[in-house]
């Protein structure tokens, strides 16, 4: 009979090695390419003031005066009356976008691009710099600054979650490393704001709730998140502790782009929505232009969750962002009820597209616009 332990043991995986390369502020980077004298000017890419545009993305000389993506332009400008605003110029991004992809695909086939500027590459079994993340790291930012003319950074771990963290710890033109042995210690002592899916008002919740750095929140059960937070509370258990399964796809395709907030006060009612809906429509509009999902827009969405947990979604056939007809989804959506609302989404679903370049992995911030 077959002695089940003189079979020889299962091979162990290779442990995963994951890098999250972002281009750093990447329209605005690619226009201050092209135009050498914006280089010290604050700079931001987005729509016009008067057309109540926003912004998608903005140089770091234009941060030091607190613009930020998915901000009003018109808001940029107060803050920053000297502010260059540029319209995005959609296809001097693309090309320098396929350059990037290309250079990404020297080094594996596993590229899961989020963005134009942003990807996940699975690099375990690569073999440049004897299977180096970090050394293959390296040589991709330096490839694209020679190459692209602009720069960018990248976080290298083991999961999707640490190595997107990591990517925005050395920013601009920088990268971090969290090896195996780190996660546990380095997402200990992370604030809870910088989880996925956590803006500033879940972060104030979760402040009030006493959790202020990931560590905090391991004492909480699943139980306790999920009654705090609903299905997000599954979410919050696993990424406190740096659990994240999710395998770069390369054939990943964007279905939606949407936006959403949870108030750490119920709105009360319909008016109290309307008001809240406005921003949210702004972030949707600098979230949809950045994925350049625009051409690609099917329907709309309101999401509402309601205070007694319940949750409702209305959506129309539509071919662009109707601001008026958001805010009719909405008063459908709110009559069904009729409560205190507690969170409320607006979003677009999408056309199926074909090529590389329109293919755009969903891990959506919750929250908002990201910045680069």
């Amino acid at each position: 009979m077959d002695n089940l332990f003189d079979r020889p043991a299962p091979l162990k995986p290779p442990q995963r090695k994951i890098i999250h390369c972002d281009c750093d502020c990447f329209y605005a980077a690619v226009e201050m390419r092209d135009d050498p004298s914006l280089r010290d000017l604050p700079v931001a890419v987005g729509g016009r003031a008067d057309q109540r545009g926003v912004v998608v993305t903005c140089n770091y000389a234009a941060r030091k005066f607190g613009v930020r993506s998915a901000m009003a332009t018109s808001q940029a400008i107060q803050r920053c009356p000297g502010l260059v605003v540029l319209r995005p110029a959609m296809e001097k991004y693309r090309i320098a976008s396929r350059q990037i992809l290309a250079i990404y695909r020297d080094y594996t086939a596993l590229v899961e691009p989020l963005s134009l500027d942003e990807a996940y590459l699975d690099v375990t079994h690569a073999t440049q710099h004897g299977g180096s993340a970090t050394l293959i790291a390296q040589e991709i930012r330096a490839r694209i600054e020679a190459t692209v003319g602009i720069t960018a950074s990248a976080g290298i771990a083991s999961n999707k979650f640490i190595a997107k963290i990591a990517s925005d710890w050395n920013k601009p033109n920088g990268q971090f490393v969290v090896l195996p042995h780190e996660i546990d210690a380095f997402v200990a002592a992370l604030p809870v704001k910088k989880l996925h899916g956590v803006g500033k008002v879940t972060a104030a919740r979760l402040n009030a709730l006493g959790a202020n750095v990931c560590a905090d929140l391991r004492s909480w059960s699943r139980a306790q998140l999920a009654q705090h937070f609903g299905k997000f509370g599954e979410r919050l258990y696993n990424l406190c502790r740096g659990l994240d399964e999710r395998e770069v796809n390369p054939h990943s395709e964007r279905k939606s782009v949407s936006v959403e907030e949870t108030y750490v006060v119920d709105l009360p009612d319909l008016p109290a929505c309307a008001v809240e809906l406005d921003p949210l429509i702004d972030s949707l509009m600098a979230r949809v232009l950045r994925a350049e999902a625009g051409e690609h827009i099917h329907k709309l969405f309101i999401k509402i969750r309601f205070s007694d947990f319940r949750q409702t979604t209305v959506e129309c056939l539509a071919s662009h962002i109707d601001r008026a007809m958001l805010h009719q989804l909405l008063q459908t959506g709110f009559e069904r009820r009729g409560l205190p609302v507690r969170l409320l989404g607006a979003g677009v679903r999408l056309e199926e597209v074909d090529g590389d370049d329109t293919q755009l992995g969903l891990f959506v911030d919750a929250t908002g616009m990201r910045d680069d």
